[in-house]
């Protein structure tokens, strides 16, 4: 959760456990040897700046530095190398949600995970935007089940979310008449236009100022 976005160019990402890299052997008559984790790190930045449909197979070879055939041999075909990248990326660019939600108000949930998608949208490692966001807007046919597994995925994230504010409603943090379901649509919808902002270029400072109004009409007793 592309098109006209104007995504900028930033430094190489580089996953963070780099230290328990992979490597694959090249199969006979090539001497080269690829790292699996440097190469899917930079097939995630491909995804990651272009979308599913966007990244051709050439853009994502060349990235890699490998040939179609160790592509295949490693990571499947191009569906199956997209599921991959994406779970890097929800395990080490997305980590901040799962932690948000241990925050001890429904209001510093809210902030926390704000704040992590600033951090994260305009971060210096990656593309600007978020890839879910970029991937879940995907219309061609050849997406339509990419599409899918990213709203499945994020279907259960704003479960958990939804669950979340419910227990602030329970333990009397939120007004009785506040519905979490709607109150949590309503701040994945600030989130995705902060995705959406960041994409098209927007400043941390014009960010900022989204996350601060949106902070001073959250429902707290």
């Amino acid at each position: 959760m592309r098109g006209a976005l104007d995504f900028r160019v930033a430094s190489p990402y580089v996953p963070f456990d780099m230290e328990t890299v992979t490597c694959i052997p090249i199969p006979k008559g090539r001497p080269r040897e690829f790292c699996t984790n440097q190469a899917l790190a930079s097939a995630l930045r491909v995804f990651w700046s272009k979308g599913y449909e966007g990244a051709s197979l050439a853009d994502l070879t060349e990235a890699m530095g490998i040939t179609r055939p160790s592509l295949y041999a490693a990571f499947g075909n191009k569906e199956s190398l997209f599921c991959k990248a994406l779970e890097l990326y929800e395990h080490e660019k997305l980590a901040y949600v799962s932690k948000s939600l241990e925050a001890s108000s429904a209001r510093q949930v809210a902030e926390r995970l704000l704040q992590g998608a600033l951090e994260n949208q305009i971060s210096n490692d990656g593309p600007r935007g978020c890839l879910d966001v970029i991937s879940s807007v995907a219309c061609g046919a050849e997406a339509e089940s990419i599409r899918e597994q990213v709203l499945a995925r994020g279907a259960k994230a704003k479960r958990k979310l939804v669950e979340r504010m419910e227990r602030a409603k329970t333990e009397g943090d939120l007004p009785s008449h506040i519905d979490p379901e709607a109150l949590t649509s309503y701040l994945y919808a600030i989130l995705q236009g902060m995705a959406v902002q960041a994409g098209a270029g927007a400043s941390r400072e014009e960010l900022q100022g989204l996350i601060d109004t949106s902070l001073l009409v959250w429902p707290s007793k």
